[in-house]
């Protein structure tokens, strides 16, 4: 077990652990306050390196950082997506199965809407028609659903 407490003696804090006067308590800063600023300034001028001079004689390389040209991505998905809107919208009319058609166009409208290089306005149209081509086709499903009910 423990010793009694008459057995434990505390003591004071050490010198250096106690706080100058005048000065504010920094975490981490030393007991004596800051002498200097933290980092020193910063030049703004650019920084130029030169090569060795021992390459006179020798042909000069220019360096690209890549010679492979990069590719732009001219993959375009709005239209598409209007396009499944459209159909979608045209079946729903009839039929309530071309739900799956109306959610591709609305997943695609989404995803296009969030690409910077896809067109707002032809997303936007197709995710309004996929909306509307969707509550169609889940009104034709339902009014199917309640007929099934009437019959069995």
């Amino acid at each position: 077990m423990s010793e009694p407490s008459e057995a434990r003696k505390i003591e004071g804090a050490a010198p250096e652990v106690e706080a100058v006067p005048g000065t504010t308590r920094v975490p981490g800063a030393p007991r004596t306050g800051y002498t200097q600023l933290p980092t020193g300034p910063v030049g703004v001028e650019p920084v130029i390196a030169t090569g060795p001079d021992d390459t006179a004689g020798q042909p000069t390389v220019q360096w690209a950082p890549n010679d492979l040209l990069i590719a732009e991505d001219n993959t375009r998905l709005a239209p598409w997506a209007l396009v499944a809107a459209i159909v979608a919208l045209i079946a729903s009319w009839f039929v309530g199965w071309g739900i799956p058609l109306a959610v591709v166009a609305v997943v695609a409208a989404i995803m296009s809407l969030r690409r910077a290089v896809e067109s707002r306005s032809i997303a936007l149209w197709a995710l309004v028609l996929g909306i509307a081509a969707t509550i169609f086709s889940l009104g034709w499903l339902l009014w199917a659903a309640q007929q099934y009910e009437k019959l069995g």
